[in-house]
């Protein structure tokens, strides 16, 4: 894992949540939805929650870098044989194809699957118990489709 790109990837969902919860895009109704207030969230300690929304994105870089670049999985299917054979071959598989699939597009295609597939069922399962609108639901998961595409991308075609 190359720390600079954890980094990087890890900045994303802050970019994209500037960008995207700005009143000139989906701002606006995010806050009807929740029920936000400009004088509510002046209330806020930015400081926690940025370092907090910090934390959390880095928790999922780590987690994305696994998904996006294929041979992380080489090593551990030959864990805990150390015999040179089996070195030697894993030395060669990661020379042979050490590079496949190692693109911005397919890193962005593992995120949006992670966003579909992960990002969506976890928003609209916790949203529907807390009685949230589809709209609301939309807006969020639309924000972690479009952070995990990027932070896929980015992953996987520097990490």
């Amino acid at each position: 894992m190359k720390p600079a790109i954890l980094l990087a990837s890890t900045m994303v969902p802050m970019v994209i949540g500037f960008i995207w919860y700005n009143e000139k895009t989906f701002g606006n109704a995010w806050m009807k939805e929740t029920g936000m207030t400009r004088e509510k969230a002046k209330e806020a300690n930015m400081l926690k929650t940025f370092a907090f929304s910090l934390l959390f994105s880095l928790m999922i870089s780590i987690v994305l870098y696994q998904i996006v670049i294929h041979q992380n999985a080489l090593p551990s299917l030959v864990m805990g044989d150390e015999s040179p054979a089996t070195q030697e071959w894993l030395k060669d598989a990661m020379s042979r194809y050490g590079t496949n699939f190692r693109t911005f597009k397919h890193g962005m295609l593992h995120g949006f699957m992670t966003g579909l597939f992960l990002a969506l069922p976890i928003v609209g399962l916790s949203s529907q118990f807390e009685m949230k609108s589809w709209k609301y639901i939309f807006i969020t998961a639309g924000y972690w489709i479009v952070s995990l595409m990027l932070m896929g991308g980015i992953i996987c075609q520097w990490g």
